[in-house]
């Protein structure tokens, strides 16, 4: 199943976009989804009926469904939320049931919804309707974090546990050590963020579309969460540029701003190595799946918008004359932007203030870093065989 997911900048019309998106490719023959994953959930409002947290049929072919974040978390994350409620809080429900969801993990149950539309068998095109690219970053961050601890801290975790809890049992300690059905639950949590993670950084299947608006705030943030995607390995496929200004207004009182909209436009040509297609501001309000779908026709035309518009995987390992390089592309960024190190047998990569600590490869695993280059927005790290890292 191919999967788009859709982010950007709060209020660009990336639920728009994604209703559009699916319309449109239901015109090519497709079996659509579009699920939203967002806690702000405006499918319904901007189909102009009402979309819940089970799948409804909005137009042939496609379906609509705004998931039920807090319910998905619940299902995975109960077990674990009450030991900790009960060693941290004891009494203070409210406070627990706010404090005991890590960032990130909310936006990420909810895309689990992915899996399920896939084991369902009736769909080919999953379109996923993203929290804005600041809760979405967030999440991104969530599968390192999980699979570094159980790569590295799980199994050392779950043997002490076992060795303490008796002794703590016996001394009236008991809640300081979590009962076994907490580790089986963070077990089986984790097997269902790797699966949604195993989706997300497949490139054959997977492609992020960033909807932006010609204004320089939001391009300013768009380029760096492309690079940020790129970083965390998720390849975007295209930028759909939202709310263009009609050629009537190149002149009279919107004519300043036109001008500021082609000097935009030519910035996002040149900051977005990938096909960026255009929606114009329309004269009243895009509602219902009629005008969606026509909005889906004006931004595609003749494309498949469920095609891979863009084959490329964004970290790769390259070999050549003894030496493997690990690259990671990293467009709209500059190279004093970028700074990368070891931090044990990971790679730690740095983009402005946003890092991506990255398990390596066991081929480079204990490798020193030879050196690092850049070269056309993308970051070259060196790793020259037989240098053992010092540390």
């Amino acid at each position: 199943m191919r999967v788009l997911l859709l982010t950007g900048k709060g209020g660009v019309g990336k639920t728009s976009m994604a209703l559009a998106t699916a319309l449109a490719a239901a015109e090519h023959g497709h079996r659509c989804a579009v699920i939203s994953t967002d806690p702000a959930h405006s499918l319904g409002d901007a189909l102009g009926r009402p979309v819940g947290p089970r799948p409804v049929e909005v137009a042939p072919r496609v379906c609509a469904q705004e998931v039920a974040a807090l319910a998905e978390l619940e299902r995975s994350w109960t077990e674990i939320r009450e030991w900790l409620q009960a060693l941290l809080f004891e009494a203070d429900t409210l406070v627990a049931e706010e404090l005991l969801v890590f960032p990130g993990l909310e936006e990420l149950m909810a895309l689990r919804a992915v899996c399920e539309v896939e084991r369902a068998g009736e769909h080919d095109l999953c379109v996923v309707d993203c929290a804005p690219t600041g809760s979405a970053l967030r999440m991104l961050r969530m599968p390192d974090l999980m699979h570094h601890v159980m790569e590295r801290l799980w199994g050392w975790k779950r043997r002490t546990a076992r060795a303490l809890r008796p002794v703590a049992e016996r001394l009236g300690a008991g809640r300081l050590v979590a009962p076994e059905s907490v580790f089986d639950a963070f077990e089986h949590l984790y097997e269902e963020v790797e699966s949604v993670r195993q989706i997300l950084l497949d490139e054959t299947r997977t492609s992020a579309r960033l909807v932006v608006n010609p204004a320089r705030v939001v391009v300013d943030e768009t380029r760096r969460s492309f690079a940020y995607l790129c970083l965390y390995g998720i390849a975007t496929d295209a930028v759909l540029v939202n709310r263009l200004l009609p050629a009537a207004a190149a002149g009279g009182y919107f004519a300043r701003w036109a001008e500021r909209e082609r000097a935009e436009l030519a910035d996002i040509e040149k900051s977005f190595p990938v096909p960026q297609l255009h929606a114009p501001l329309h004269p009243s309000e895009v509602r219902g799946a009629e005008a969606l779908a026509a909005l889906g026709r004006e931004v595609y035309g003749e494309r498949d918008p469920a095609a891979l518009f863009v084959r490329r995987r964004p970290l790769r390992i390259a070999r050549s004359d003894g030496t493997t390089t690990l690259e990671i592309d990293l467009p709209s960024v500059e190279a004093r932007e970028v700074d990368a190190w070891l931090r044990g047998a990971d790679l730690t990569v740095a983009v402005r203030d946003f890092e991506r600590r990255i398990a390596l490869p066991d081929s480079l695993a204990g490798l020193a870093i030879a050196s690092t280059g850049w070269r056309d927005g993308t970051l070259l790290v060196h790793f020259a065989a037989g240098d053992a890292d010092p540390s």
